[in-house]
């Protein structure tokens, strides 16, 4: 059963909307991630949850109790922002313990609660410093802390790692999942970062104008998304638009031009309705004419552009069906209008609206 629901929300600025008819549910000690671009909505989704912003139409309900009206001060959520927002006059134990104190909580009850959580965070033997003499990561430790020691029903992420450097941000979103789990605390987390929100969550929903394009879990989403958009989002570089299609058995028959493609039916794919081809540069086989021979699936074409990644060169292929993007790992690059093939193996194309 989900512990949080959104139905049919509206959101508007000015009379512009943000968010129409917006649906989400999440399960019990799941950790959900709203990823998406500038403006998608996902920012203004988190800000409602959180009751920084109401809603025009719809309902949110946490646990079968309706917080539409909730105001922010009576919803017991932790909130961690992207610029931490820690008081640099006070102490670490005093930033942990400030929302307790809101509380009423006091004394020893207070003392353990905020020594249990800084131990969690690993921050034990922090408690007398001041945030400037904290790295960028152990402020942010203080923020999911001082988040967490209130002992919330839900916890927010707003962007929690763009303010940190790329080893860093690796380590956090560790200690971010590590934590999560350790304690079961459902958790909504905001990110335009791809690898940051894969990596730690049970779903994923990728946000388009104010809509959920598609919503699962990272694995399925990364090997196969539904649309065009969510597949371009999610490093989709190549796209073929098919004429026909014949759905057999175990596979999609498909053609385009005189070219016969096959796709090859999966559970995880879903119903795969479109008629759009859609594969990765990595996932195209790249060869010489005599390495791969023709037939289905196969596209003859020169090399146009070639660019050096460091494991594997990248090429541009010039073709009849248009310019494809793949990825090789070789020792000496192919010249420029060398002639080669491209097999697109039928369990990595995938068919996205």
């Amino acid at each position: 059963m989900a512990l949080l629901t959104l139905e049919n929300i509206s959101v508007a600025y000015d009379q512009q909307y943000i968010l129409k008819d917006f649906n989400l549910s999440v399960e019990k000690g799941n950790l959900i991630s709203l990823l998406g671009p500038s403006g998608c909505g996902k920012t203004t989704t988190l800000r409602l949850i959180a009751g920084f912003l109401e809603a025009k139409a719809g309902k949110f309900a946490l646990n079968g109790k309706d917080y539409t009206r909730i105001p922010v001060s009576k919803r017991n959520f932790g909130f961690v922002f992207q610029s931490y927002a820690l008081f640099p006059h006070l102490s670490i134990y005093d930033n942990v313990a400030f929302g307790l104190r809101l509380r009423k909580v006091s004394g020893a009850e207070l003392d353990r609660r905020v020594r249990n959580i800084l131990d969690t965070v690993s921050l034990s033997g922090f408690e007398n410093r001041y945030p400037k003499e904290l790295s960028g990561g152990q402020r942010q430790r203080v923020a999911i802390a001082r988040a967490l020691v209130i002992e919330p029903e839900l916890l927010l992420f707003d962007e929690p790692l763009s303010n940190l450097d790329a080893n860093l941000r690796i380590n956090m979103r560790v200690e971010i999942r590590r934590i999560q789990q350790e304690l079961g605390i459902t958790t909504v987390y905001v990110s335009h970062d791809q690898e940051e929100c894969f990596s730690i969550s049970d779903q994923v929903a990728i946000m388009n104008k104010g809509i959920i394009e598609q919503l699962g879990a990272p694995a399925t989403i990364f090997k196969y998304p539904k649309t065009e958009f969510v597949a371009r989002f999610i490093g989709f570089t190549n796209f073929i638009a098919f004429d026909t299609r014949n759905d057999e058995n175990e596979m999609i028959a498909l053609k385009v031009k005189d070219y016969m493609f096959t796709v090859t039916k999966h559970a995880s794919k879903g119903e795969q309705s479109g008629m759009q081809g859609a594969i990765r540069p990595d996932d195209v086989i790249l060869g010489m004419p005599g390495e791969i021979e023709e037939g289905p699936n196969v596209l003859t074409g020169r090399i146009k552009v070639s660019t050096f990644l460091g494991r594997s060169y990248q090429y541009v292929v010039e073709t009849m069906l248009g310019d494809i993007t793949v990825n090789k790992e070789m020792e000496l690059p192919y010249p420029s209008s060398q002639e080669v093939r491209l097999h697109f193996p039928s369990e990595k194309l995938v068919l996205v609206e």
